[in-house]
């Protein structure tokens, strides 16, 4: 019998693609769809795309009966998610795409986001959403708190690196670049074609960019110290990927080697010969994570470049990762579609 499914903020970019998914799982029914302001369209107009797949309407999440529902995504805005999910039934599954509960602490949500956390009870069981490096805490959480899109491709890059103490941690200088829709589905003045296309910007530089509270957080716990990595995103004129470039103290071969051993066996992370380097061409519309390793000229230093597509291995794609183990599914399942090229 298929787990009923429920996601909530369903008329973004996430939620539609959580649809395109789970579109493909056998053991999965999406039995109820949430858009505030689309409530009463059908899923055909605001996303021709999905107008092959027979889909409840868009409602209110008021009118959800979320008694018959196994598991619910969360697609929604920062800060609405915690109101939304502290009234959720307790014994259902979720899994949240926004970041209200990537920060266990909540100081830090407040100094990344602005806000004080309305949903501490909440926040104490919520798991971090990186599946390869949380896969056995996330099998029996009722709550799982998905990663930034951005936040996933640098510790893609750098976890076994921090974890096996083979790269300086005071010289790592993140350089990251986005697609556009990483900023969501929102009408926004400098995301307008006009605006955007034919440029390329960095923005949130000096290290005010909120994916920063979840490097400090993971890689610091990894170090056991405190670790600061030197980050600057940047806009490119692209739908989807993100393709981030990290400069580290570090031998080349050791780094591939542990990059290697850590990633051994894990379906969806594929790593390079050494002296490759990925393109987001090559995982756009998967849930695959290329990583690619150069030695730089300078003696003892070393470049790595991983590359995902930011709405699937970097967001929804993850969480239906998440959901499949949450739920007692193989943990590739609905996954395994191959990139789209060109």
């Amino acid at each position: 019998m298929a787990h009923k499914i429920a996601i909530l903020g369903a008329s973004g970019y996430t939620g539609a693609e959580l649809v395109r998914l789970i579109a493909l799982h056998p053991n999965m029914e999406i039995a109820a769809l949430s858009g505030e302001r689309k409530a009463g369209l059908a899923m055909a107009e605001v996303f021709p795309h999905l107008r092959h797949l027979e889909l409840p309407a868009l409602c209110r999440i008021d009118e959800i009966d979320f008694s018959e529902i196994d598991l619910c995504f969360c697609a929604l805005p920062h800060k609405t998610s915690q109101e939304v999910i502290r009234a959720l039934p307790r014994n259902m599954k979720i899994v949240d795409l926004s970041a209200d509960f990537r920060l266990r602490d909540p100081g830090d949500y407040e100094k990344w986001y602005g806000n004080q956390h309305a949903a501490l009870e909440q926040q104490d069981e919520a798991v971090y959403g990186l599946t390869e490096f949380y896969r056995d805490e996330i099998r029996s959480a009722r709550l799982v708190a998905g990663t930034g899109c951005n936040a996933a491709t640098g510790q893609y890059a750098l976890r076994p690196l921090i974890a096996a103490g083979v790269i300086d941690l005071d010289d790592i200088i993140l350089d990251l670049k986005c697609a556009v829709s990483g900023a969501g589905r929102s009408l926004r003045e400098n995301l307008l074609h006009a605006e955007l296309s034919e440029g390329y910007n960095a923005y949130a530089i000096g290290g005010t960019h909120r994916h920063l509270g979840e490097f400090d957080q993971e890689f610091s716990r990894l170090a056991g110290r405190p670790v600061q990595v030197q980050f600057t995103p940047h806009l490119i004129p692209a739908n989807r990927g993100i393709l981030a470039t990290v400069y580290v103290k570090g031998e080349a071969q050791v780094i591939h080697e542990t990059f290697a051993a850590a990633y051994r066996g894990e379906p969806f992370v594929q790593l390079l010969p050494l002296g490759e380097a990925p393109s987001t061409h090559h995982v756009r519309g998967s849930n695959h994570v290329h990583i690619g390793v150069t030695a730089d000229r300078i003696e003892g230093r070393a470049i790595v470049i991983a590359a995902l597509d930011n709405l699937t291995k970097g967001s929804s794609g993850q969480a239906l990762q998440n959901a499949n183990l949450m739920l007692g599914e193989d943990e590739t399942e609905g996954l395994m579609m191959p990139p789209l090229f060109p």
